[in-house]
């Protein structure tokens, strides 16, 4: 889709469901490469765990985020719990950790507990 054409908050043409998603999309060990690989909108993924007490606390955030920054960003959540070889390979040490991906490539990262507009001000 043409960078142009993101901003107008694109929809299917029979269904008319948003094509970009404007919430959170849950990635698990086997779709993570290729869904940040492959997608041309920079992608924000929040590592986190169940029981991650900070990481509950910035989940609403988090989806907030997701409303204000689709179509431009898409947010992604990756539980590390459930996908230990990812989180190894990007060193995730500490949770929540935010990584800003651009055509699949690590751009930059944050750690710790932001609010909406914090994650905002980290993507721009």
């Amino acid at each position: 889709m043409p960078e142009a054409k993101r901003h107008d908050k694109p929809v299917c043409g029979k269904c008319k469901t948003p094509l970009l998603p404007n919430r959170p999309v849950e990635l698990s060990e086997a779709t993570f490469a290729k869904f940040v690989g492959r997608t041309e909108v920079p992608v924000l993924v929040d590592f986190w765990a169940s029981w991650c007490g900070p990481c509950r606390m910035m989940a609403p955030a988090f989806a907030e985020a997701a409303t204000t920054l689709s179509p431009q960003v898409i947010l992604a959540k990756l539980n590390t719990e459930e996908a230990p070889q990812t989180a190894s390979k990007f060193g995730i040490s500490g949770i929540p950790t935010l990584i800003l991906f651009k055509h699949g490539v690590e751009v930059a990262r944050q750690s710790g507990v932001l609010n909406a507009q914090q994650i905002a001000q980290f993507v721009s």
